[in-house]
C-alpha cells in the first residue's frame, strides 16, 4: 500500500506500558515516519504512558489524543473498548484502571501454572522479562515467551495452540461490567468506542444486544478500520456503523515490529459515508 492511501489517522496501539514492545518516544518516531497525522495511545487498562506519548507527538508535530482499552466482561465474553479523549489526570478513572490491572496479576500467575502443566515450565517467570510493567503481564507476553523458546513458530500458533479464549493456557477472569467501563470514559471526558468488534464472535442476536445497551449507556462508536479485522471484515462493520449510527474509529492495533497484520499508520482510507470519531481532534 503506498504512503498516499493511508489513512493518515492511527487511534489504538500499544506500549511498553502494556504489551507493546516500544517505548512511547519509539511509537511517535514510528508513527511519524509512516505518515500520522493523529494518533493515540491506548494500553490496556493503563493511562501511564500517556504523557510521554503526548510530549514526544507534539515534539514531532502529530496531534495526539489520550487513550486506553479497558477489558470489559459482557455475556461471558471479554470485550475491549477503546476511551479516546480521556483525561489522564482523573483520578476516579485512575483508581479504576489500577483495580482492573489487579485482576491481570492473579490471572498471569494461573496462566503461568496451565502452562506449566502442559509442559512449558518456568512459563510465569519466562514471560516476566517481556513485561516492562509488571502489573500487565498479559497473553502477550506469554506468546512471545513461547516463541523464544521456540514452542511456537510464532505468536499466532501461541495463541491458536494455547493462549486464545477456550484454549488451555486461557484463564477467565471477570473484568469491568460494561456500563462501569463507559462511565469511567464519559467522566473522564472521552469518547467511549467497541475495539475490533470481529474478535468477538458474537451471533446477530447478542451482537445486536451489545450494540443496542453500548448505545443506551453513552457509548458512540465502533472500530471498523482494524488491525485485527480482515479487509472483508471493513466492508461487514462498515455496514454496521451505519445501521446503528456508530460514529467510527480505526487504529492499527500496532504491538511491534513483526506482530500483527497492519504497521502505525498502515489502514487505508475510511469509507465513504461514515462519520469519523476524530473530526474534534484533527
Amino acid at each position: 500500500m503506498s504512503v498516499q492511501a493511508r489513512l493518515p489517522v492511527d487511534l489504538h496501539c500499544h506500549s511498553i506500558y502494556s504489551d507493546g514492545v516500544l517505548s512511547p518516544a519509539e511509537l511517535a518516531a514510528r508513527a511519524h515516519a509512516n505518515g500520522v497525522k493523529l494518533w493515540a495511545l491506548t494500553d490496556h487498562d493503563e493511562i501511564g504512558g500517556l504523557k510521554l506519548a503526548r510530549h514526544y507527538a507534539e515534539e514531532l508535530g502529530m496531534c495526539f489524543v489520550d487513550g486506553v482499552e479497558i477489558s470489559v466482561t459482557w455475556a461471558n465474553k471479554t470485550i475491549h473498548i477503546v476511551g479516546l479523549g480521556v483525561d489522564p489526570d482523573h483520578s476516579a478513572l485512575q483508581q479504576a484502571l489500577h483495580d482492573v490491572r489487579a485482576g491481570r496479576g492473579q490471572r498471569a500467575r494461573k496462566m503461568g501454572e496451565r502452562l506449566a502443566n502442559l509442559g512449558f515450565p518456568d512459563a510465569y517467570e519466562g514471560a516476566v522479562p517481556f513485561a516492562a510493567n509488571p502489573e500487565l503481564i498479559s497473553r502477550t507476553h506469554f506468546a512471545r515467551f513461547l516463541v523464544q523458546k521456540g514452542y511456537c513458530a510464532d505468536m499466532n500458533e501461541a495463541f491458536r495452540r494455547y493462549l486464545a479464549d477456550g484454549k488451555p493456557a486461557a484463564v477467565e477472569t471477570v473484568w469491568a461490567r460494561l456500563d462501569e467501563a463507559v462511565g469511567w470514559i464519559r467522566e473522564s471526558g472521552g469518547k467511549a468506542i467497541i475495539a475490533h468488534p470481529a474478535r468477538y464472535e458474537l451471533d446477530e442476536t447478542r451482537s445486536h444486544a451489545l450494540y443496542a445497551q453500548f448505545l443506551e449507556l453513552g457509548g458512540v462508536g465502533i472500530e471498523v478500520l482494524t488491525g485485527s479485522h480482515t479487509p472483508q471484515e471493513y466492508s461487514v462493520y462498515t455496514q454496521v456503523a451505519r445501521r446503528y449510527g456508530f460514529e467510527v474509529s480505526c487504529g492499527s492495533d500496532f504491538h511491534g515490529p513483526n506482530e500483527g497484520r497492519v504497521d502505525l499508520g498502515g489502514l487505508p482510507p475510511l469509507p465513504s459515508g461514515l462519520k469519523p470519531v476524530w473530526q474534534e481532534w484533527l
